[in-house]
């Protein structure tokens, strides 16, 4: 089995190198990672300069780009065989509820499923002294696991473990997206000149009360594992919109 492994966080990030001894003996492993940290590119792709490639050694190479850009690369010219599998992270970090739209870890296993690869996205949802060697066992385990489940095309899967000793893990739940409210999202601050600047991100996201949600099964000590699709219809909404667009078509012009 052939795997690709990227990130957002980096081609020197810890958590990536964490995920490689996690998978290591699995089958034949690539790494194609952006070269320097790109945390918030959700699903973007450059598109007004040229990509450059850093080659490490025969197996690990680093983009000048996104996370996006590092999957499309590696499928389309780097990679000698095409990857069965993606796995993005492990992130320094969660990616939950919306939060999923600006990741750009979800985002690179987005693209592997655009490209028609199954992928899975890995995330430790904490901010300081991030557990990733004690974890490798328990996301080895669940990688394994993971790939015996018929994904489908159009679908991934994003993971989100405690930052916890395993031990304190209580299992896995699977869980639909959650909900977040940031505090001062937009922090403005002054310059020694006087002039304003902004700083994006604020003081970390409320979750709502919700039993069935990623945060939820986070903060209750369970490893979250939700189903995402690309196809972003919403097909309630559809028949309510046909049967609007009908009603206002029949009226006389």
């Amino acid at each position: 089995m052939r795997f690709l492994l990227t990130n957002d966080d980096g081609i020197r990030a810890t958590g990536l190198a964490a995920l490689e001894r996690a998978v290591h003996g699995l089958g034949d492993i690539r790494v194609v990672a952006p070269d320097r940290e790109r945390s918030g590119a959700g699903h973007s792709l450059t598109l007004d300069h040229p990509l450059r490639v850093a080659t490490i050694d025969a197996t690990h190479h680093a983009v000048s780009g996104t996370p996006t850009d590092a999957v499309l690369l590696a499928v389309e010219k780097l990679l000698p065989d095409r990857p069965d599998w993606v796995l993005s992270g492990i992130n320094h970090g969660p990616n939950m509820g919306e939060d999923v739209t600006y990741s750009g870890t979800v985002a690179a296993a987005i693209e592997a499923t655009i490209l028609g690869i199954p992928a899975i996205a890995i995330s430790v949802a904490g901010r300081d002294n991030l557990q990733f060697e004690p974890l490798q066992p328990l996301v080895r385990s669940l990688v394994e696991t993971l790939l015996q489940f018929p994904l489908g095309r159009n679908r991934l899967l994003n993971v989100n473990l405690p930052n916890l000793p395993p031990a304190a893990i209580r299992g896995v739940r699977v869980t639909r997206l959650g909900s977040r409210q940031y505090i001062d999202s937009v922090v403005e601050q002054q310059d020694p000149r006087g002039r304003s600047y902004y700083w994006v991100g604020g003081t970390g996201p409320e979750w709502a009360e919700d039993g069935h949600s990623d945060a939820s099964a986070v903060q209750q000590g369970f490893v979250s594992v939700t189903p995402l699709l690309v196809d972003l219809t919403d097909y309630r909404a559809l028949v309510e919109l046909e049967a609007f667009v009908e009603s206002w078509q029949s009226r006389p012009m």
